[in-house]
C-alpha cells in the first residue's frame, strides 16, 4: 500500500516524490497542465474535503454541518497564519483575491489629492480599481520607473516618489501575471515602514510557489487566492491585515454583522481581528477545501516547492528561447514560473486552441492586461505556461517541442 506521506518533504532533501505526488493529482491523466498561474490542479486532499462537506451539508443541514465542522473551518485561518508567518486573527476569507483587494482599497478613506504609488507592472483588475478611485474620489495616481534592464521597479525612485508624494497607499504587485517578473516587495517595504506608509502587497502569483512572510515584507496588507499556486478551489481568497493596520482601526466600507457587532440603536463596534473583512455568509465547502489545499502545500514544503517549480519554467523558457519565431518576454534575474513568450505568424486564440488540442493547458494574456509593460515590449498579446512542482522535465519537453512545432508550421 502507497504511504500517504511519500509525497511530502520531511527534511532537507529538496526532492519530492512527483510518483505520489501525480497519484494525489487525478488531473495528471487527462491533460498536461501549465495553467497554474491561472488555477492549479485540486490534490485528492483538496477534493475529499469539499465533498465531504457537501454530503455532509446535504445530510444534516448546512447550519448543523458548519457547527459540526467548526475546528475544521477555522484551520482556514490558522493553516494560512502559518503559511505566511503571522496570526490567525490576521486572516480573512475572501470570495477571490480582487474581493479581498477591493475590500482592502475600501478601507482607505481616499480624499482628493491623495497619491496611490504603484508601479507599471502591476495587475490589471487592480489597476482599474486606482482609476477608478481616481474618478470618485480625485485621487492621484503615481507611477514608479522600472529599472532599464527590465528587472522590475527601480526602488530607489520608488523611495524618492515616496518622500515628494507622501503617498496615501503603495501598492505592489508580487508577481505580475502578465510576465515571470519578481517584484522586490521587502525592499519596497523597508522604505514604506521607514516613512510610515501604508503598503499593500498582491501575492496572487507567489502565494504557494515560494515562501511569503509577511513580517519579512514589511506589508499592512496582503491579498491572495487559493485557486492558483496553492491549488486549492477556485471562488476563494484572502487577505491579510497587519496588527498595525487593525489597531488603526482600518475596516470595510460595507460591514456586516460577522465583522462588527450592533452595540447600540446609532452605533456599531468592528471585531477585533481581521475578520472585520468578512461576511458572515461563507461558502464552507469552499473554505474547507482551501485549509486542505495549504495544510498539503505546507506538507509538501515552501522551500522545495520554491527550488522546483521556477527550475521547471527555466527549463522551458530556455528551451523556447531557442525556437526561430518564439521571443520569451519574462524579465528580471530570477523569474517565476510563469513562462510569456509571443510567437510570429500566429493569432493568439487558433495557437491556444493548437495547443489545447495538443492536451496542453495554458492561458493568453492581451494588451489589455499590461498595458505598459506589452507596450514596452511591443506585443498586443503573449501566451502564458506555468508549470508547478508535480509536472515532469518529460512535460517540460513536450510542451516545448509542441511549440516549436507549431512555429515551424507557418514558416
Amino acid at each position: 500500500m502507497r504511504n500517504e506521506n511519500s509525497a511530502f518533504n520531511h527534511g532537507a532533501e529538496p526532492l519530492l516524490d512527483l510518483t505520489a505526488l501525480r497519484a494525489d493529482t487525478p488531473g495528471c491523466e487527462a491533460v498536461i497542465h501549465f495553467n497554474n498561474a491561472g488555477a492549479g490542479l485540486m490534490p485528492r486532499p483538496v477534493l475529499g474535503a469539499m465533498l465531504d462537506h457537501l454530503r455532509l451539508e446535504a445530510t444534516i443541514g448546512g447550519y448543523e454541518a458548519s457547527a459540526a465542522r467548526a475546528a475544521e473551518v477555522e484551520d482556514f485561518h490558522a493553516s494560512l497564519a502559518e503559511l505566511l508567518g503571522t496570526r490567525p486573527g490576521n486572516i480573512a476569507f475572501a470570495a477571490s483575491a480582487t474581493h479581498a483587494y477591493a475590500k482592502a482599497l475600501s478601507a482607505i478613506d481616499f480624499r482628493p489629492g491623495d497619491v496611490i504609488l504603484t508601479t507599471r507592472n502591476d495587475f490589471v483588475s487592480n489597476q482599474i480599481a486606482f482609476l477608478s478611485l481616481r474618478r470618485r474620489h480625485g485621487v492621484r495616481i503615481v507611477h514608479a520607473p522600472d529599472l532599464p534592464d527590465g528587472g522590475g521597479v527601480d526602488v530607489d525612485a520608488m523611495a524618492v516618489l515616496m518622500r515628494a508624494h507622501r503617498p496615501r497607499l503603495v501598492a505592489v504587485t508580487h508577481v505580475p501575471t502578465n510576465s515571470g517578473l519578481v517584484q522586490p516587495v521587502a525592499e519596497v517595504g523597508r522604505h514604506c515602514r521607514e516613512l510610515d506608509l501604508l503598503y499593500l502587497v498582491d501575492a496572487c502569483q507567489s502565494v504557494g510557489q515560494y515562501p511569503v512572510d509577511v513580517d519579512r515584507i514589511g506589508c499592512d496588507l496582503l491579498t491572495a487566492t487559493c485557486r492558483k499556486f496553492l491549488r486549492g478551489p477556485r471562488g476563494s481568497g484572502f487577505l491579510y491585515v497587519s496588527d498595525r493596520a487593525l489597531a488603526a482601526g482600518y475596516e470595510p466600507l460595507h460591514i456586516d454583522m460577522h465583522g462588527a457587532r450592533w452595540v447600540a440603536p446609532g452605533h456599531y463596534r468592528p471585531v477585533a481581528t481581521a475578520a472585520r473583512f468578512e461576511e458572515w455568509e461563507f461558502p464552507y465547502a469552499t473554505v474547507l477545501g482551501c485549509a486542505a489545499a495549504v495544510r498539503y502545500a505546507l506538507r509538501v514544503g515552501l522551500e522545495p516547492i520554491a527550488r522546483r517549480t521556477p527550475a521547471l519554467a527555466g527549463r522551458l523558457r530556455e528551451q523556447l528561447a531557442a525556437v526561430p519565431g518564439v521571443r520569451t518576454l519574462d524579465g528580471g534575474p530570477d523569474p517565476a514560473a510563469l513562462v510569456t513568450f509571443a510567437i510570429e505568424g500566429w493569432e493568439a486564440e487558433p495557437f491556444k486552441e493548437a495547443l489545447d488540442a495538443r492536451g496542453i493547458n495554458s492561458a493568453l494574456s492581451y494588451r489589455e492586461f499590461a498595458q505598459f509593460d506589452f507596450a514596452d515590449k511591443e506585443v498586443s498579446w503573449c501566451l502564458r505556461l506555468s508549470p508547478h512542482y508535480y509536472n515532469t522535465e518529460d512535460e517540460v519537453d513536450t510542451v516545448a517541442g509542441a511549440v516549436a512545432e507549431l512555429a515551424g508550421s507557418i514558416r
